[in-house]
């Protein structure tokens, strides 16, 4: 009799068991739908909320000192004496403008100097015609330009060109136009020590 009643009760058990996974299991889908369908709630509120076009406006201004390093403080030096240098990884071939310490065909260190032409050929320009903090008051041209002896192209100001008919002055910086570089009187070893003019042919 006390194994029998011992096997009913280990059975009791085993079953109470089963009963209370399965019902744990149950309660467990049940809050897990009822999660979804409140999220899904929330989503078709979120959707139902009409379009604002509501824009804020605001500023940042910041200022701060950058340390040009050896490369392209020998680049800036050579302004001052009306000079662009482009850094040259004789390795490769090519003499990179504005100047890098690192080819990126080779992956060695550029391991000379070469003076760039004062002539060179569009390779893109556009007309800005939006107001920026710190630049000109446009519309101001600006140009990448491939200089005669150099391999790459460096930006800068495109001056001389009425630029009051966008579409007649971008017919005119097209790429494969003829530039030429011009330095200001007194240069200070900035970019800005230059700019480009259409050469007139």
């Amino acid at each position: 009799m006390n194994k029998t009643n011992s096997k009913t009760k280990a059975k009791s058990k085993a079953k109470s068991k089963v009963k209370s996974k399965a019902k744990s299991k149950a309660k467990s889908k049940a809050k897990s739908k009822a999660k979804s369908k409140r999220a899904t709630a929330r989503t078709k509120a979120l959707d139902d909320v009409p379009f604002n076009n509501m824009v804020f406006s605001g500023e940042w201004h910041v200022r701060y000192n950058y340390s040009v390093g050896k490369i392209a403080g020998h680049f800036f030096e050579g302004l001052k004496s009306r000079k662009i240098l482009a850094s040259k990884c004789t390795k490769s071939g090519i003499a990179y403008l504005p100047p890098r310490a690192y080819c990126e065909r080779s992956f060695e260190a550029c391991d000379s100097w070469v003076e760039a032409g004062h002539e060179g050929t569009i390779e893109s320009a556009t007309i800005v015609t939006a107001q920026f903090e710190g630049l000109p008051k446009p519309p101001y041209a600006i140009a990448y330009v491939r200089l005669d002896g150099v391999s790459t192209a460096m930006v800068n100001f495109v001056e001389g060109e009425n630029l009051s008919d966008v579409t007649k002055a971008m017919a005119k910086l097209k790429p494969g136009a003829r530039v030429k570089v011009k330095f200001k009187a007194k240069p200070e070893g900035r970019i800005t020590d230059f700019h480009y003019q259409l050469t007139r042919n």
